[in-house]
């Protein structure tokens, strides 16, 4: 019987959950094709899964540029002629009140996160649906609770949750599963960079500065990118196989809505 190569499309890759998810999936995955506009940090992550015994297939790719989810997925087809899962992480959307947000600064945020993951779950549907495999798409715990200081992170996850609820509908039709990702405070470099800028406007060491941006959000602690990877394993895993159309929310319970 020939072995089918399972293959898994990450993107965000180089980096925070995005290589956190890729180095997890590595451990299920024949194949762990890692997408992300870094060249020489794709080339980091993916030599850390070469060298705990994975296969990893880097392709460095802008996925703001309309042209590039159909080449990725083309790439990945030639490579090993199957999809199985698709897990959408990229897209950083800038934090910026409402009222300082510019044109330009909107239409990043929707072309990287809300545009290139639309693209690329439909330029992949027709191997998942060959595959029957399972769509991932990230959002965040502020999709639930808008702000102004969050203006664009907030609306633009919200968008993306209604986004792979619609692709979850087809799904039941096609056979693919579907579900969003809704991490609250995790500890990824952009995040810490930001409690550094904090730490150093209040005077507080970075530590000092965890421990008071976690108490003001109500929670004891930040999360850890290893922790929304484990829970994207399990969300595409058989293990998950009846679950699809879910909002997987993991915040340490800042999230204080039903």
């Amino acid at each position: 019987m020939v072995h089918q190569t399972r293959t898994v499309i990450v993107t965000g890759a180089s980096r925070g959950i995005g290589r956190a998810t890729a180095l997890r999936l590595a451990e299920d995955f024949d194949l762990v094709a890692m997408v992300a506009r870094s060249e020489d940090a794709l080339a980091d992550s993916a030599s850390m899964i070469e060298q705990a015994g994975g296969r990893a297939l880097p392709l460095a790719r802008d996925l703001r540029l309309p042209e590039n989810a159909a080449a990725v997925v083309a790439a990945v087809a030639e490579a090993t002629g199957r999809i199985d899962a698709v897990v959408n992480i990229a897209g950083a959307v800038p934090q910026a009140n409402l009222m300082a947000l510019s044109d330009d600064e909107w239409d990043d945020g929707l072309s990287m996160k809300f545009h290139g993951a639309r693209r690329l779950a439909l330029a992949a549907w027709p191997h998942l649906k060959q595959s029957q495999g399972a769509l991932i798409f990230m959002s965040g715990a502020t999709a639930a609770a808008p702000s102004a200081a969050l203006a664009a992170v907030s609306t633009i996850n919200a968008a993306i949750s209604a986004l792979a609820k619609a692709f979850a509908d087809q799904g039941l039709i096609d056979g693919v599963r579907v579900n969003s990702v809704l991490p609250g405070a995790v500890t990824t470099g952009r995040r810490l960079a930001m409690i550094a800028r904090y730490a150093a406007a209040r005077g507080l060491s970075v530590e000092d500065a965890l421990l008071h941006y976690a108490s003001e959000a109500g929670i004891a602690r930040f999360g850890e990118p290893d922790e929304i990877a484990e829970l994207i394993a399990f969300a595409i895993s058989p293990a998950a196989a009846w679950m699809t159309g879910t909002a997987l929310r993991m915040d340490g319970g800042e999230t204080r809505a039903i």
